[in-house]
């Protein structure tokens, strides 16, 4: 039996941890739903021996905080040389492109600015650095996760920003690309759907087929947005994502945000 260890079992690694066992490996995994504790640094190095395949879906550091840039390399990179690896990054890594199209072959904010950005980026850097998969994400949706949640809970905007797109991606279909790179090249390959487009889109989307009504149409200063969430209308580009189907053989499930939101309308009924 093939073993598979994960830093970091939170939600969208634990699509891949089910997927991964439904064909045939042995998961272990470090947080809130892990086998292991991170700090149980003998167990944890047992078990990285032990492994077959390594995915950290540990975020970076927070800068000023004193924190590393990334906490598995810092504490347990020594133990990872020479092991097969995957990183979840972020597209984030590619900053602003002003609606762009962005493949692997873009720059990043690596070692540009501040903030979480700058860090993603050079974290993404240090996992290629070390010969790992890396996936760059855009917007992850999925059951329990979605806009049709946000939607029920009165907490849906739609933003007066007509020229901003975003790229999203389900999470069973990261599960797929993940599993898909298990024996391919290392390097960079962004999963994300095949239809970037307005975040506008999928409410009304979510509103046809819940048959809620629209929420209003405001201004970004008008929404009362967290910060994280205001911070998702800072950056605007489109994630192509030809790498990964050319070289992973990957095809996404769900290829625009209505597949998605369809089979998760249905499974809400089902439920």
């Amino acid at each position: 039996m093939r073993r598979l260890f994960i830093f970091g079992l939170g939600y969208t690694a634990g699509f891949i941890a089910s997927l991964f066992e439904a064909h045939g490996w042995e998961v272990v995994s470090t947080g809130s739903g892990g086998t292991l504790a991170f700090d149980d640094g003998g167990s944890v190095r047992l078990a990285l021996a032990d492994a077959d395949h390594v995915l950290s879906s540990v975020p970076p550091g927070r800068e000023g905080r004193g924190e590393p840039l990334d906490f598995v390399l810092e504490r347990y990179g020594n133990a990872l040389r020479g092991k097969a690896l995957s990183y979840l990054s972020s597209t984030g890594v590619y900053g602003d492109t002003g609606g762009a199209w962005v493949d692997e072959s873009a720059p990043t904010v690596s070692g540009v600015g501040t903030g979480r950005r700058k860090a993603r980026a050079e974290a993404d850097a240090a996992w290629l650095a070390l010969g790992a998969r890396v996936y760059r994400l855009p917007g992850i949706y999925g059951p329990g996760r979605s806009i049709l949640e946000r939607l029920a809970l009165g907490r849906a905007h739609r933003i007066d920003m007509p020229d901003q797109v975003f790229s999203r991606v389900h999470v069973e279909d990261i599960a797929a690309g993940v599993l898909a790179g298990i024996e391919a090249e290392p390097g960079a390959y962004n999963l994300a759907d095949d239809l970037p487009c307005a975040q506008n889109l999928l409410v009304e989307e979510a509103c046809r087929l819940t048959g809620a009504p629209l929420p209003p149409l405001q201004r970004l200063d008008e929404a009362d947005l967290s910060p994280m969430a205001r911070a998702f209308y800072a950056e605007n580009r489109r994630v192509a994502n030809g790498r990964a189907k050319r070289v992973l053989g990957w095809r996404p499930r769900y290829p625009t945000y209505v597949e998605g939101l369809v089979a998760l309308a249905r499974r809400q009924r089902d439920h």
